[in-house]
């Protein structure tokens, strides 16, 4: 079982990294439709470039859940703090070497997605891997893959003025007025 559970999470550390990539383009391409916005980033801040590893774990998961994660008693909290760590190591490892290099480089913002996409799943492998965890944990697990999912929302539309939700391209904060104008 363990092997199977190996083979799975290989293959998910490679979905996120290759549809968190496209996901990128995603609102772009289709116009700058606000339901896209819901999933796919609206600008290039650091709060909608999350996204990129959140909206493709999560779906990965589902479906490793119902294939191979159901058989772990502690898989949903794994994987949800998995996406949080993983979150938090992005905009860790980003505002760190922006901050100490003064800008910030698209092969290091790659190379900070993909290490963030790493420590998700080195994480959630972790988890899955010690003793079982109660099941207020599971329920907590769902709890906060919800409440991210509907800060996402929230946040694409009307996001705090602060740093994280900025877009250093259009000075702006999330779904621009000019978006807006195209639905």
């Amino acid at each position: 079982m363990k092997n199977n559970l190996a083979c799975w999470e290989i293959i998910g550390f490679i979905f996120v990294v290759i549809l968190g990539s496209l996901l990128h383009f995603v609102y772009q391409w289709s116009g700058s439709k606000r339901v896209v916005g819901l999933f796919a980033p609206v600008n290039e801040s650091t709060w909608e470039h999350l996204k990129l590893l959140f909206i493709p774990m999560l779906l990965y998961s589902i479906v490793e859940y119902f294939a191979v994660g159901k058989h772990y008693p502690n898989f949903i909290v794994a994987k949800a703090l998995g996406i949080v760590f993983g979150m938090i190591a992005i905009v860790a490892i980003f505002y760190t070497y922006t901050g100490i290099v003064g800008k910030h480089f698209l092969w290091a913002d790659i190379l900070t997605f993909v290490l963030g996409v790493a420590v998700a799943y080195l994480y959630s492998w972790e988890i899955i891997n010690k003793q079982p965890i109660s099941l207020n944990s599971q329920i907590t697990g769902i709890i906060l893959v919800l409440v991210l999912t509907f800060c996402f929302a929230i946040f694409t539309f009307s996001p705090p003025q602060i740093q994280l939700f900025l877009d250093p391209v259009n000075k702006g904060y999330g779904i621009s007025t000019k978006s807006l104008d195209h639905q």
